[in-house]
């Protein structure tokens, strides 16, 4: 019994080293898990749930736009938060607001509610984000970071696949607003739990660096900012079509809601089946072509919704959707290992707060292409993703981006 226990740990230790898994990468990557699992019963179907509350199509395209802006925001002093008080404290705030947020979209008895909300939701998919990456970049080595930020997706996405079909299962039985307020109610259940088990990441608080956001950008090297330029003209290209996707599907095409949510899991299942094998091909050859891949995919996807004429082609664009995350991993080791471990936190919230608010306007625009006709937006995307993957490949070298 003995060496069977023996052989056991011995195993669990070798998978554990395999994966990149220490104890607070796992307590990290289980609250993303319970939190993923929290906003996907119901995010999906927020373009919907704005509509049934009366918001017209402009409305909702500025929620898109609203949301970047606010995701930008909050990125820079999630990291200050995080580097100032610990990784840990860092997490409970930023999940106590959430929860917040999501009690403010449960009793919203109309769509204005609905913006105040999202200054609280976004606490967890924003301000918390730069903590996740600090989370990785202090726990691991450089080598096995590309592997720790794939589990992450991995872990992060598991619940997509499940939860948008258990969504749209809950708006077809129970029409939109009860479907969707019963999804808020499970997320305040989910949000309980990680509120808890945050408690448990055991990194050191940071030595505090004082240094302010322009010393923080004087602080980015060079292959960063250009890693940067090419990302704002990819997520240009998401923010344009990205609230639209669901009304395509739903009021153009004619799907219903539970299709959405297996079309969803689709993508979702794609993006796990090629995370393991893109992070091992990736130490051979390197990150650059599978941040290319990645870039490309982005900009082929709103195109082929566009080109879609039902279900079936609907499929093959929710795959090739799920082929953007194949070099994710890669772009987030990326950011890591090029921010000064001083500065680590605040380094990604500075990236992600640039980004964020460049792109803030694309879901507005996206809103006045839709209104010309409802593929513009689709098709102009698509020009903005080319152009992001070309920047990367033309500006940032291989032993860079390595």
């Amino acid at each position: 019994m003995t060496s069977l226990g023996s052989a056991g740990r011995a195993a669990s230790a070798r998978l554990a080293d395999y994966f990149a898994l220490n104890p607070s990468v796992m307590v990290a990557a289980g609250a993303m898990f319970l939190m993923g699992l929290a906003e996907e019963l119901w995010k999906r179907f927020m373009p919907k749930y704005l509509a049934a509350l009366g918001a017209p199509v402009a409305v909702i395209g500025l929620y898109g736009t609203v949301r970047d802006l606010v995701d930008g925001l909050f990125q820079y002093p999630g990291g200050w938060i995080s580097d100032r008080f610990g990784h840990r404290l860092a997490l409970q705030l930023f999940v106590g607001l959430a929860a917040v947020g999501y009690a403010i979209y449960l009793l919203a008895p109309s769509w204005p509610f609905i913006f105040l909300g999202l200054v609280f939701v976004m606490a967890w998919s924003s301000a918390a984000s730069p903590t996740i990456f600090a989370v990785v970049g202090d726990a691991l080595p450089k080598e096995r970071r590309t592997m720790g930020f794939t589990v992450q997706s991995i872990v992060r996405r598991i619940p997509i696949v499940v939860a948008p079909a258990v969504g749209g299962f809950l708006i077809a039985s129970m029409g939109t607003r009860d479907g969707v307020r019963t999804g808020l109610g499970v997320a305040l259940a989910l949000a309980t739990i990680t509120f808890a088990l945050v408690r448990r990441i055991a990194l050191p608080i940071p030595a505090v660096t004082s240094v302010r956001i322009t010393g923080v950008w004087r602080a980015l090297p060079s292959p960063l900012r250009r890693l940067l330029a090419s990302d704002v003209l990819v997520r240009a290209c998401e923010g344009l079509a990205d609230v639209f996707i669901v009304l395509y599907a739903l009021d153009v095409l004619g799907l219903r809601a539970t299709q959405f949510g297996a079309l969803v899991a689709i993508q979702m299942l794609t993006a796990i089946a090629v995370y393991l094998p893109a992070a091992r091909m990736t130490r051979r050859s390197g990150r650059k072509p599978f941040v290319i891949a990645t870039f490309m995919a982005f900009a082929l996807f709103p195109l082929a919704v566009v080109f879609a004429t039902g279900f079936a082609g609907l499929v093959v664009a929710f795959v090739i959707g799920g082929l953007r995350e194949i070099g994710e991993p890669a772009r987030k080791a990326m950011i890591v290992d090029l921010a000064d471990p001083a500065l680590r936190a605040r380094t990604v919230g500075l990236y992600y707060l640039v980004r964020s608010l460049a792109i803030s306007p694309a879901a507005a625009i996206g809103g006045l292409l839709w209104g010309v006709r409802p593929e513009l937006p689709f098709v102009v995307a698509f020009v903005f993703g080319v152009a992001g993957a070309v920047t990367f490949a033309l500006t940032v070298r291989p032993e860079e981006a390595a």
